[in-house]
């Protein structure tokens, strides 16, 4: 009986993972909160929705946590008025990664809106 429970619970933790991983359960969400987060940074839709889901593939959820974290500092306004300044926030990161992802996601989402 105790060998029966532990298979099906290491059942269950495979499933959970193969949903998160091959399913797109985890990154769905993450991707859904990213691209709410971004629009209310002041980011429209369409660039927002481009942007979360190249960020959501290729960041941990650490980094995007700390992307989420990100407050506008004394003296700037509370939505970034263009990308240029919503970049010059996410330098404050301090994590190259995270800016080399944001502005690469920035550039080719601008380019596809066209």
């Amino acid at each position: 009986m105790k060998r029966l429970v532990i298979v099906l619970a290491l059942l269950a933790v495979a499933g959970a993972l193969l949903w998160a991983t091959v399913g797109g359960g985890l990154q769905g969400s993450v991707e859904e909160r990213l691209q709410a987060e971004l629009v209310a940074r002041g980011l429209p839709q369409p660039m927002a929705e481009c942007m979360a889901g190249r960020m959501a593939e290729r960041l941990s959820v650490n980094q995007i946590r700390k992307l989420m974290k990100l407050a506008p500092e004394e003296g700037e306004a509370d939505i970034p008025l263009n990308v240029a300044e919503f970049l010059e926030r996410v330098r404050r990161v301090d994590d190259p990664e995270v800016l080399e992802v944001a502005a690469g996601s920035a550039a080719v989402c601008a380019f596809s809106q066209r």
